[in-house]
């Protein structure tokens, strides 16, 4: 059989239109069949019965291009898993977090899930130095005083917020997930700010990747590092429980300060809020939230938390490598037989991919 006459792998593509990279789309389209599914055949009970009904026969992958759309089907969990086609060996989406998707299911059906962590992981990082700069100069209490438009709310932060202000310079940061969003962090925070880099993770990285992660050295116990930092952030995937609630915030040094650039269900936040109003915590910054859309009342109302509504990767370069990386994690699959960035491949059998750096089950 000629190459002419193979069959051309089928791919889903969920979501918008590609925005930009159009180039590399009609490369796709040349190499691959494509089918886009309309948006009212995306939403769950629509998109569940078109599985059934095997309306798009049997493809081979699943295109995510966009964080913000082609999730209209919710969750793919046990319900919407076993409907998908024998055929269909790879997810790649858009997003550095699959708090969505239930990887291991996934895995157990020969299905390799992509993430696009690499492609947000500048502004993720550039994001962790403005939370921690802001938790450790009292930036949050100096904001909102300025924005009161109160003259005693003004003149109270700028006599007063500086007294518990520190530079950064010389304290202990403790990152929880050395990935790329992790290293990154690292190595920001030690240029920047001359931090002492601390980490804990899965396992231990190799000595390159902890040199360029700002010379971070490795706490083998989360407690340890926990009582060594004197700010704490995190920077790992849901990885299906709460990773810091109550008994590990009474690990922290009494005044540290806490940034979640991760996923807002690693926080018990009712603890957290106890931690922060007791004085445990000095200060948080917190771009995700456990329940979001809803941010947890008592912390709005606090001048020692900073907040950000879960835009950390949001700029516009993350968006188009976003998109860029899920194209050419489908292609790298089938063309070259080894995706870019799989998250679950170690959970595979039999599979050629193997987990990218950085994108590990603690990592993000």
């Amino acid at each position: 059989m000629s190459s002419a006459d193979k069959k051309k792998p089928v791919v889903l593509h969920i979501g918008d239109a590609i925005k930009h990279n159009p180039e590399i789309y009609r490369r796709l389209e040349s190499e691959f069949t494509i089918i886009r599914p309309a948006a009212g055949e995306r939403q769950r009970e629509p998109f569940l019965q078109a599985l059934r009904d095997r309306k798009w026969g049997d493809f081979d992958a699943v295109l995510r291009p966009f964080w913000n759309t082609g999730g209209e089907m919710g969750r793919w969990d046990a319900e919407l898993i076993p409907l998908l086609p024998e055929s269909l060996k790879i997810y790649a989406s858009a997003g550095a977090g699959y708090d969505w998707a239930d990887v291991d299911i996934m895995a157990e059906h020969g299905i390799i899930y992509c993430n696009g962590a690499q492609a947000s992981s500048e502004a993720v990082a550039d994001m962790a130095i403005f939370h921690i700069l802001s938790v450790f100069r009292n930036l949050a209490w100096s904001q909102a005083a300025a924005r009161s438009g109160d003259p005693e709310q003004w003149t109270e932060a700028h006599k007063y917020a500086t007294m518990t202000a520190h530079n950064p310079r010389g304290h202990v940061l403790g990152i929880v997930g050395l990935g790329n969003i992790g290293s990154a962090i690292g190595r920001k925070a030690a240029a920047c700010f001359g931090m002492a880099v601390r980490y804990h993770d899965v396992e231990r990285k190799a000595a390159a990747h902890e040199a360029a992660a700002g010379g971070a050295a490795f706490d083998a116990e989360l407690d340890a590092l926990l009582a060594a930092a004197d700010c704490v952030v995190l920077a790992a995937p849901f990885a299906g429980a709460v990773l810091i609630g109550a008994a590990q915030l009474a690990r922290f040094k009494r005044g540290a300060r806490f940034v979640n650039v991760a996923r807002g269900a690693l926080v018990d936040e009712d603890a957290l809020v106890a931690a922060l109003e007791s004085g445990r915590l000095h200060a948080a910054g917190l771009d995700v939230f456990q329940h979001e859309p809803r941010v947890h009342p008592r912390l709005c109302r606090m001048r020692n938390v900073t907040l950000t509504c879960h835009n950390a990767g949001g700029a516009i370069e993350t968006n188009i490598g976003f998109e860029r990386l899920a194209m050419e994690n489908v292609e790298a699959f089938f063309l070259r037989g080894q995706a870019l960035t799989p998250v679950n491949a170690h959970l595979l059998k039999n599979t050629s991919a193997e987990p990218a750096v950085g994108n590990g089950v603690v990592n993000k």
